[in-house]
């Protein structure tokens, strides 16, 4: 029983009977801002997929499959991992964590990484690790104190993109210097049945000091702020357009839920293949390596010198949002828009039919340039905005565009969009704060 995870929920989340999980506390509003003041505690991602590759050629298998090298990494390192298809666009984009000597700890590549264990000839084994362990994010200026008087143990030589093994309390747990918020983050990764143990650690140092628990409601609100993409908020992935790979993925019904089925929705209609993605669309391109083959390495060094595409924060106009939502009330006989005040972004909970992308039409003078998606309410500053997966020459900070609001065939807005800074949140970031100007406390501190 999550007793502590579970306590003060208001809404539960039930994802197409899949499993059900805390959707909002005391409200997405207080639970994201928590993380600027104090701390938010939440297990959002408590159903990550998780899979271990070992073996002697485990370095190597693993680069053959990304666009990273794997081949100098270290033990105790975290690196972000994507894979491609062989048109360079994303299968698959996580976390992987070398935990030991040729044994790597991976998260969110699964099913594709299992797939292509199935079928190699180098000397490694896969194992599917799902809904063993817990996954405990811990995000805000407070978080280390949190943590440190919860375990009793000092924390402060956890770099940034790293992680280690603290004992909380008897319980070994996996700290990660990692996190979307925009602030100090961590991960807390340990054997699933002591997940309420130490959330409840955790939640009696937190609570006191500002802290809030955490829903899915408002953990959705990260990435786009963070002006990072992220699979199943921001584009879809293509795992069925490749007849082997497809029905692999059939054989995994937990792994490929979030991809089967998809239902397309906002302006872009039914137009898939623009909503797949490069590393270059969402600016990851740095994180290709063409030292190495890899499925997609000849399609992406085509595009490598001059991509096509840039990813943009788009800020939406304030007068056109209220327009959108005014037409609601303007009586039975008058237009109404798709309504966009009945939640604070473009994800979709009640989807038994399969999981919805939303995209929109990004225009400019009338022709289509591009698309956006992740559109969210910013409480923080108080802004609505997405990301923009636009035409470089568009790509210039200040510049004016219109967003097409509403499905094909029904009523239409455009809204116009300004080309905003990215990433939009422009506090101090995870990876620059050092942590030596807080203070070290002890468990009775």
């Amino acid at each position: 029983m999550l007793e502590n995870v579970n306590e003060g929920v208001s809404t539960f989340l039930n994802a197409g009977g899949l499993y059900v999980a805390p959707l909002e506390y005391q409200g997405y509003r207080t639970e994201i801002l928590a993380s600027k003041t104090s701390a938010w505690i939440g297990t959002p991602l408590n159903e990550s997929p998780i899979y271990d590759v070992q073996g002697p050629d485990a370095a190597r298998f693993l680069t053959s499959l990304c666009i990273n090298n794997f081949t100098k990494m270290k033990v105790g390192s975290i690196r972000h991992a994507v894979m491609c298809n062989d048109k360079g666009q994303m299968l698959a984009d996580g976390v992987v964590m070398m935990i030991g000597e040729d044994h790597f700890r991976t998260y969110w590549l699964m099913p594709i990484i299992d797939f292509h264990v199935s079928r190699t000839d180098m000397d490694v084994s896969g194992t599917n690790l799902s809904g063993t362990e817990f996954f405990i994010q811990i995000a805000g200026p407070k978080s280390l104190e949190i943590m440190e008087r919860a375990s009793g143990s000092d924390m402060h030589d956890i770099k940034f993109a790293a992680h280690r093994v603290v004992d909380f309390g008897g319980i070994e747990v996996r700290v990660l210097r990692l996190g979307m918020a925009g602030s100090l983050a961590y991960e807390l990764h340990g054997p699933m049945d002591q997940l309420d143990t130490v959330f409840k650690k955790l939640w009696d140092v937190g609570a006191p000091l500002g802290a809030s628990k955490l829903g899915r409601m408002a953990y959705l609100l990260n990435h786009t702020e963070a002006g990072f993409a992220n699979i199943f908020i921001h584009f879809p992935m293509p795992w069925f357009e490749e007849p082997e790979l497809a029905a692999y993925c059939m054989t995994q019904p937990m792994a490929m839920f979030f991809n089967y089925n998809r239902q397309l929705v906002g302006s872009m209609g039914d137009e898939l293949e623009a909503r797949f993605k490069t590393p270059y669309d969402v600016d990851w391109g740095s994180l290709v390596r063409f030292d190495h083959d890899f499925p997609g390495r000849a399609a992406l060094e085509r595009i490598a010198n001059n991509p096509p595409n840039a990813m943009v924060t788009l800020e939406w106009n304030a007068e056109d949002v209220a327009d959108i939502v005014a037409s609601q009330y303007r009586g039975r006989d008058a237009v109404a828009y798709q309504p966009i005040d009945d939640r604070p972004s473009d994800n979709y909970f009640v989807n038994p039919s399969g999981f919805h992308y939303h995209a929109d039409k990004v225009l400019f003078d009338g022709a289509p340039i591009g698309s956006s998606a992740g559109r969210i309410r910013s409480v923080y500053y108080k802004r609505m905005i997405s990301l923009g997966f636009i035409q470089r020459e568009h790509a210039i900070e200040g510049k004016q565009l219109t967003l097409l609001w509403g499905a094909p065939g029904g009523p239409q807005k455009e809204v116009r969009v300004t080309v905003a800074r990215t990433p939009y949140l422009d506090l101090a970031n995870n990876k620059d704060i050092d942590v030596n100007a807080i203070p070290r406390l002890s468990v009775d501190a």
